[in-house]
């Protein structure tokens, strides 16, 4: 199953291997990867491969509670939701 990741916030140390991190302990995948930082401010998008065994939903909430630790916005959405507002 796919998702995608965005991180948005206050630029720091540590917030790629943060997230990495807790991807590599769960066996996901990162298939591509973009980041930037803008006057301070980093963005980060991530399209990542959970295996199929992966609690979802367990998984996003790690990632929200990484960035709340951070100060930072992290959600992973699953990549359906994507594809199906491309058909529409």
């Amino acid at each position: 199953m796919k998702g995608i990741i965005t991180v948005l916030g206050k630029d720091k140390v540590g917030i790629i291997a943060a997230v990495c991190t807790f991807l590599s302990a769960r066996q996901v995948n990162i298939l591509d990867i973009s980041q930037t930082i803008v006057q301070g401010y980093f963005s980060m998008l991530m399209i990542v491969e959970c295996p199929d065994n992966t609690d979802f939903a367990q998984v996003a909430e790690g990632l929200h509670s990484i960035g709340l630790g951070l100060g930072l916005e992290i959600k992973l959405q699953r990549e359906d939701i994507f594809e199906s507002m491309h058909r529409i």
